[in-house]
């Protein structure tokens, strides 16, 4: 009875180290497809882990694939371009800041040689971020953590006293804290 019972035990601790191997072993990530079209598909590059919390972006333009990608909140322009096939023969890659990092919901168009970059949208920055010294409440809508009210606060900051010379200084409108400042730092401009 003892042999059995740690024969047993020895069967159950191999299969667990078996179990346990195959799991650290195991690569993750992988493609995820998205519609990018009528009768298209688009992945994320193979070998991206997407996050618990994705952002979509638009990439269209001079890339091999152009279409809608599920990236990871952090990533880059470059990681964008990645996904989408990478840069076309044609494409001007000055014409975008392959190392501004991404919104979700954005739109990246990549031009081609000659082709004058996609026009900002009024009170965004040529690199994509949010200007605080010329968004409208519309702008500032977009950001995280700010609805309608918090913009026109910020609107109403701006013109009672004069442009932000930081990103720092919207710890003076009120109803935003260090953590709100921390998280549209990367986001914005002053």
């Amino acid at each position: 009875m003892r042999r059995g019972a740690g024969a047993a035990l020895v069967v159950l601790l191999a299969g667990a180290a078996i179990a346990v191997f195959a799991t650290a072993v195991t690569p993750r990530g992988g493609e995820r497809e998205l519609a990018s079209g009528p009768g298209e598909v688009a992945s994320a590059a193979p070998g991206v882990t997407l996050a618990a919390s994705p952002i979509f972006v638009h990439v269209l333009g001079q890339v091999a694939r152009p279409g809608l990608y599920e990236l990871r909140e952090g990533d880059r322009v470059v990681d964008a371009i990645a996904a989408a096939g990478g840069l076309t023969e044609a494409a001007d890659p000055a014409g975008v800041n392959l190392a501004r990092t991404l919104n979700d919901g954005e739109q990246l168009a990549v031009p081609a040689v000659g082709e004058a970059p996609a026009a900002s949208a009024p009170g965004v920055a040529a690199d994509g971020r949010v200007d605080l010294n010329t968004a409208d409440v519309a702008a500032l809508d977009t950001l995280p953590r700010i609805g309608p009210a918090m913009a026109q606060r910020i609107i109403d900051w701006r013109e009672a006293n004069g442009p932000f010379s930081s990103v720092d200084d919207l710890l003076a409108v009120s109803g935003i804290g260090a953590k709100t400042v921390e998280a549209l730092r990367p986001l914005v401009v002053p």
